[in-house]
């Protein structure tokens, strides 16, 4: 068995409130009770754009994953589909961790958590919460809402308004929801509209997999107010930040002035633009580095056949 299979994947439903998110269990062979990570992927994607494979890459390293879908996206459940709720993901990332920490197959006192793009910010708010687990890795992370608003133009601003106004209003005369991509072409209506963007997520999408590149515009102020780097120096945990210097999404420099106030953080920065991250050289160094600090702080065994 080659380093990069050295594990067992099964396919885990985990309740949350009255749904509940669908998740992959992914646990090192050889190793009894390894420690675990828990990671949720960025604005709109699921588990299946290349979280896999992440967590097959720790699991060579001896430690568990559970890499789950937010509730409304995938396969996971929700009523309301492919609405992005912030409150409503903090949830699915406290109930994902309950769980972890609750199983008898891994070592639930050696938990630590992973996020990228938007989960990366999720993964900051998360770790400032919790001062019992025992390291962070906030890959790319989104860290202000607000900022990132600032840099979209006006006439772009009022569009996106414009469609917050009508969803509303269609929920109040229970019409059809309005909607919009996630991401689209320059000049496009979208949530992101950078170069990298619509053929970023595109390339996550695994051969016969789908991604669904829409979303509620209600959506819009959520993520506006968000500000997940304002908690930063609340971390008190060991934390890795990934930052892309190039990044067209998550602005560099709010995320370095952020990650900076963290008293335990490490900070490290890439070339590679914000979607170059998840394939190719740029995989292969952050994914070996993040291996690394995570093994650090979780103090896995090897799984046996590396040694």
């Amino acid at each position: 068995m080659s380093k990069h299979t050295a594990y067992h994947r099964q396919t885990i439903t985990i309740p949350v409130g009255d749904s509940f998110c669908t998740a992959w269990l992914y646990l090192p062979s050889g190793v009894q009770r390894p420690p675990v990570v828990v990671m949720g992927h960025g604005m709109g994607a699921t588990r299946e754009m290349r979280l896999d494979a992440y967590a097959e890459r720790f699991a060579a390293r001896g430690i568990a994953s559970v890499a789950f879908t937010y509730r409304n996206f995938g396969d996971s459940g929700g009523t309301h589909r492919q609405e992005l709720n912030v409150k409503g993901q903090l949830e699915d990332w406290e109930e994902v961790l309950a769980h972890a920490r609750s199983r008898n197959d891994v070592d639930g006192s050696r938990i630590a958590i992973w996020g990228t793009s938007f989960g990366g910010g999720h993964a900051i708010t998360i770790a400032s919460r919790h001062p019992e687990l025992a390291a962070a890795v906030a890959q790319c992370p989104f860290t202000d809402g607000l900022l990132t608003a600032l840099r979209t133009s006006p006439g772009e601003s009022l569009r996106l308004q414009g469609l917050f106004i009508r969803d509303l209003l269609a929920t109040a005369t229970r019409r059809e929801p309005v909607c919009l991509p996630f991401a689209g072409a320059h000049g496009d209506v979208a949530i992101m509209t950078a170069p990298d963007a619509l053929p970023g997520y595109q390339a996550l999408v695994p051969e016969g997999g789908t991604f669904v590149n829409s979303t509620r515009a209600r959506a819009i102020p959520r993520m506006i107010r968000y500000r997940p780097g304002r908690r930063t120096k609340k971390i008190q945990i060991p934390i890795l930040f990934c930052v892309s210097s190039t990044d067209t999404v998550a602005p560099a420099g709010p995320t370095l002035k952020y990650a900076h106030r963290a008293p335990r953080g490490v900070v490290r920065t890439y070339a590679a633009g914000h979607f170059d991250f998840y394939t190719g050289e740029p995989f292969e160094q952050l994914v070996a580095e993040q291996s690394e600090f995570l093994a650090k702080h979780l103090s896995p065994q090897t799984p046996e056949g590396l040694r």
